[in-house]
């Protein structure tokens, strides 16, 4: 089987059948031999070997039907960004759970996979001594496919994407309303300069593997940041625990092949060679794959980074982009309630009585009050062109109610729907008025066809990460 491969000490040349077995056994030149591996390296490598590649290349038709359906001439950074995460799917990830090992069913799949490909490998490849240029080629892969994803998350969060700033309606939640994974999100959200610094860490990394020489600081960059990053998707429920595991997974493997050398340049205080295999790139066919590499690379950074910046300068993906009711934006009191024409007195019990309204800058307005949320269990990730269906900032808790409602300024009416995918029926339909700055009031109807005379008074409250600062947070 090695000689369908690529020529390595103990495989001569004019034993290779593949006329591009020559091109990358080439890498090694022509003085370099390598030393005999154990059978257990040998065994270690074949299995990784299949594993990986099973997890990195794109084997899957899901992929390319993914790519097909991108619209080149309305890029959006999110298309990009799930392609570079994409992994081999056996099982559809729908049909997957998102947290626990259930999520890891395509990696045992590829696991079993490896082993049988291992055993048949062994049995019909026996004499082989070592695999230096396969390593070597699988480490390049390995590489350039953590280089990928890690571009991606490090732009989302270089232009703080990933983890927008808390919304006025999400400051005014409960701290127990929220799942885990929200209070992670608004935490980091809430420093925006900081989430950008993780972004750029990121990106960093990835500029360091995609460099063959630094590899070794890169893999440390990751197992710094991103190793917690895994640990958070675990304790946190995030979602993305497949997605930062393999990325460790991949660090990991890149960094098996500097441990015996650092062990012997730091513990043993020994002289240490850089590499076991120094790449020769005369051949011009792998010049013009280096050269292919990079620029594919450098390209997809540029563009994802063009669009990414674009969509963090003029349309957020996870915040609704249609501007709310001109001075409205604010937290209000309901200091009247009249449902079906019966004055409803202020009660924390009463599931029909609004306890406050909140309207973001944007067009949503959110209610508190005693009626049970069904809460959405998704991560708010998707991308949605309607703002109806950008649901990040009520995902993942429970406690207010978020309507997505349009303003007819003219008749100084108001069309709100339920924008929790559970309650999406729920619609409403009033005219405000507003008798001064600070008051709105609203007659109309429910969703129940009740009617409702509701008088709104805002509050001015003071937050204190606020207060203080040199100059206002951008939201």
């Amino acid at each position: 089987m090695s000689e369908l491969l690529f020529k390595t000490a103990d495989t001569p040349l004019k034993k290779l059948q593949l006329p591009f077995a020559n091109i990358f056994s080439s890498i090694a030149g022509p003085t370099q031999t390598f030393n005999a591996w154990t059978s257990l390296e040998k065994i270690v490598f074949r299995f990784f070997f299949i594993f990986l590649l099973l997890l990195v290349l794109p084997i899957d038709w899901k992929i390319f039907r993914q790519l097909f359906n991108i619209n080149w001439s309305r890029l959006h950074f999110h298309e990009l960004f799930d392609l570079s995460k994409y992994q081999v799917q056996f099982i559809a990830e729908q049909h997957l759970p998102k947290w626990g090992i259930g999520a890891f069913a395509n990696w045992g799949i590829a696991a079993v996979t490896a082993v049988a490909g291992t055993v048949a490998w062994t049995r019909l490849d026996p004499h082989t001594k070592e695999y230096a240029v396969l390593y070597y080629w699988l480490r390049v892969v390995v590489r350039y496919r953590l280089a990928f994803v890690l571009i991606t998350y490090g732009f989302i969060k270089l232009f703080p994407l990933q983890m927008p700033y808390p919304s006025l309606s999400n400051l005014l939640t409960n701290y127990g309303d929220f799942f885990p994974w929200k209070i992670y999100f608004q935490t980091v959200g809430i420093a925006p300069k900081y989430q950008s610094f993780l972004g750029f860490v990121e990106v960093l990394s990835a500029f360091l593997l995609f460099n063959r020489k630094t590899v070794t600081f890169g893999v440390g960059l990751i197992f710094g940041f991103i190793g917690n990053v895994a640990v958070v998707n675990g304790l946190y429920d995030i979602g993305e625990l497949v997605t930062s595991t393999f990325i460790v997974l991949l660090a990991s493997f890149l960094f098996v092949n500097d441990i015996p050398r650092l062990y012997r340049l730091l513990i043993n205080e020994l002289p240490t060679r850089a590499n076991k295999l120094v790449p020769d790139f005369t051949d011009p066919h792998l010049k013009k794959l280096r050269l292919f590499g990079r620029s594919a690379f450098l390209l997809f950074t540029v563009l994802f980074a063009y669009r990414a910046l674009d969509s963090y300068a003029n349309d957020p993906y996870k915040i609704p982009k249609t501007p709310g009711l001109t001075g409205a934006y604010g937290y209000y009191n309901v200091k009247e309630f009249v449902l079906n024409n019966d004055t409803i007195p202020y009660s924390k019990t009463d599931s029909s009585r609004w306890q406050d309204v909140v309207f973001e800058k944007w067009s949503t307005m959110t209610v508190k009050s005693n009626k049970p949320v069904k809460i959405d269990f998704s991560s708010g990730e998707i991308a949605a062109e309607k703002d109806i269906d950008r649901n990040y900032e009520l995902a993942g808790h429970a406690g207010r109610h978020y309507f997505y409602y349009e303003a007819d300024t003219l008749h100084q009416s108001l069309s709100l729907q339920n924008k929790n995918i559970h309650h999406r029926a729920e619609k409403m339909s009033l005219h405000y008025s507003r008798p001064n700055d600070s008051t709105i009031v609203l007659n109309g109807i429910n969703e129940d066809s009740d009617s409702l005379h509701v008088v709104l008074v805002r509050i001015n409250k003071k937050y204190l990460m606020l207060e203080g600062r040199r100059k206002p947070v951008k939201i």
